[in-house]
């Protein structure tokens, strides 16, 4: 159920790379608990934005591999990225979370994280650990005492 609301547009630009139509994102809402006394028992304030990403046609296949290798754990069975938000009193600010919700976890999974590159210790880290190993070393030799040959 798509609602036409101020502010959200019919295509989205997602992570700042994906452009996604309104109509591949399907909107659920429920009753939400939470403040809101009485309002809550009657008003469907809690969204559930469902988003196929397995079969979406607006994801390039350079991203899609991406996305599907970092976000496969939170994918349900038919490939679809599910987020709630039940944190405001109104449906439409559920909604803009909703939406700010799956926007940073597509950017967070877009980001090309930067390779490590191994390090070798540097000479005077080095020099500190054997001298310590040494000192640690002579400390315990000097509490043994003679040793005793009959």
């Amino acid at each position: 159920m798509a609602l036409a609301l101020p502010g959200i547009r019919p295509l989205m630009l997602l992570a700042g790379k994906i452009f996604v139509p309104e109509s591949e994102l399907n909107w659920q809402f429920a009753q939400s608990g939470g403040p809101g006394g009485q309002n809550v028992n009657k008003v469907c304030t809690a969204v559930r934005l469902c988003w196929n990403l397995r079969g979406s046609p607006s994801v390039p296949e350079q991203f899609r591999d991406r996305l599907l290798a970092r976000l496969g754990p939170r994918l349900n069975e038919a490939g679809e990225l599910v987020v709630t938000a039940r944190e405001e009193r109104t449906q439409h600010a559920n909604r803009r979370i909703a939406l700010a919700k799956l926007d940073a976890l597509l950017a967070e999974a877009m980001t090309v994280r930067k390779m490590r590159r191994p390090t070798k210790p540097t000479a005077a880290s080095v020099r500190r650990r054997l001298e310590s190993k040494s000192r640690r070393s002579e400390l315990k030799n000097s509490r043994r005492g003679p040793l005793d040959e009959e």
